[in-house]
């Protein structure tokens, strides 16, 4: 049973693994490229070793080096975090030939559901509806897309087979403009996964992106802990999360052949340890399967909030070898919980990367708020690693109590140095209809604007520039105020000791 576990990550799931670490009493080693010297999960771990240059090929994506380097420091378990390597079955293979533990899935389960293609068709034979696309395993040449297209039916999707994260996607409206985009998806995932490969989905207008967390040991025990919403994207990157989901509401008859439909996947490919099974849910709550999620997801804490549990401990205690210690009548949701990921972008700027030194950091606190972060003042976002630089999350006893926590907390935040999508947070809270939960994947991106959202608000420059100047003066007269020296040259804790000696 390891003692010692490395973390192949950085950036606040870095930072989030390190402390459930630190809670089970496992030591720690922390990884870092040049861009990193000084982050936080490289001050917080007990040790940390250098990995290489700047761009992430040359360091966080040099799974042979991370494995020398845990066999160098005697850490007995790697564990993968979110990107990266996490859902590469090449590595946690590797991993395991080195006499290690992978705080993860088994490399079969990686490689059954990591190929979207391969995924699809193993839950089909599971009995596991899916959304109608190319059924076929292996890679598909550009003229055999071309031609299933029509079968399936436009508008639909490009996606990846290998990865995540809206890489190598494309949404494809007519045959005309899709080979131009074939060659634009393959591209994008060659660049980012290493493998070209795409396969066709049919788009689902209007749906939602509701998944499922499950749990599984390798004593075959799975459990579901509920669902959560993630339909609110931009280019197939959510934004924010939540859990349950709105949609799904009270129908906990819903819920609970999702959750069976899930469990039901994960066992198809004898999954153990953390996972997600995202669904693609119709406006007639009809669900079909997308994908597997074979790592920790970005939006776990609102399910840990909701649930109780520690999903990240979780991960640890089964690659322990340990068996699960709650059946599935134990999961209770209790609550809801919102999440927020704080980018360092422009959302008056489509969005564009902000990088640059963080000058200052006030994060938001009281009951009900968490924030995961990897950042602090004084660190530098550089251009090479995704802009997520923290995930603000909050928990209330209803929905609208969280939506309203998660306002005061938003407003609290401050971060000074780079720009962030805070305002655009700000102005989905506000919004109509999110409150009312009536939104889906194309929200933000067809009925959604921040110049739309700022309307009626009243924007005054120059006040604000003025009221900077002043905060800015009041600092500087107060850091520069001298105390005067008593006339007498002394304390007087001095004259009175001199006084108490002379009368006694």
């Amino acid at each position: 049973m390891f003692k010692k576990v490395l973390i192949a990550n950085r950036g606040e799931i870095a930072v989030r693994i390190l402390r459930a670490c630190r809670e089970l009493g496992l030591e720690t080693v922390a990884v870092f490229s040049e861009a990193d010297r000084q982050a936080l999960h490289v001050r917080y771990a007990d040790e940390a070793y250098l990995l290489g240059p700047a761009p992430s090929r040359d360091s966080y994506l040099r799974g042979d080096k991370i494995i020398e380097i845990a066999k160098k420091s005697g850490a007995g378990a790697i564990h993968p975090g979110y990107g990266f390597l996490a859902e590469r079955s090449d590595f946690a293979q590797a991993v395991l030939d080195a006499g290690l533990a992978f705080i993860g899935p088994k490399p079969s389960a990686i490689a059954a559901m990591g190929d979207k293609a391969v995924a699809r068709a193993t839950v089909t034979a599971a009995g596991v509806p899916v959304v109608p696309g190319t059924e076929g395993e292996g890679a598909l040449s550009d003229d055999e897309l071309l031609r299933l297209a029509p079968e399936i039916g436009f508008p639909l999707l490009i996606k990846a087979t290998a990865g995540g994260g809206g890489k190598g996607m494309r949404a494809v409206r007519n045959l005309e403009e899709m080979p131009e985009l074939l060659t634009a998806a393959r591209r994008e995932a060659e660049a980012a996964f290493g493998d070209g490969n795409v396969y066709l989905e049919k788009l689902v207008e209007g749906a939602r992106h509701i998944e499922i967390q499950i749990l599984a040991d390798e004593f075959g025990h799975v459990v579901h802990l509920g669902e959560r919403e993630c339909s609110l994207q931009r280019r197939h990157q959510k934004l924010l999360e939540e859990s349950p989901s709105p949609f799904v509401g009270d129908d906990e008859e819903l819920r609970q052949r999702m959750g069976a439909v899930a469990v039901r996947a994960a066992q198809a490919v004898d999954y153990v340890n953390a996972g997600t099974i995202e669904f693609l849910v119709d406006r007639d709550k009809n669900f079909y399967f997308l994908e597997m999620n074979t790592r920790l997801q970005v939006e776990h804490p609102v399910t840990e909030a909701v649930t109780g549990v520690d999903i990240v401990k979780e991960q640890i205690r089964i690659a322990r070898g340990r068996s699960l210690n709650i059946k599935q009548e134990d999961i209770r949701m209790d609550g809801w919980a919102i999440e927020c990921r704080i980018n360092a972008e422009d959302p008056y700027n489509n969005f564009m990367p902000s990088t640059g030194e963080i000058a200052h950091s006030l994060l938001p606190t009281g009951p009900g708020v968490r924030v995961d972060t990897g950042v602090y003042p004084g660190f530098v976002v550089s251009p090479y690693y995704d802009s997520l630089i923290s995930k603000l999350i909050v928990y209330g006893s209803t929905r609208a109590e969280a939506i309203l926590r998660m306002r005061r907390a938003l407003e609290e935040y401050r971060i000074v140095g780079v720009r962030t999508n805070i305002p655009f947070h700000q102005n989905i809270i506000d919004s109509h209809r999110f409150m009312a939960g009536q939104f889906d994947t194309q929200f933000v991106e067809q009925r959604f604007s921040m110049e739309a959202a700022d309307r009626g608000r009243e924007t005054l420059p120059e006040i604000a520039a003025l009221m900077a100047t002043l905060v800015a003066h009041q600092q500087t007269e107060r850091s520069a105020h001298i105390i005067q020296r008593n006339e007498r040259d002394t304390s007087n804790w001095k004259w009175i000791g001199r006084w108490e000696r002379i009368h006694r």
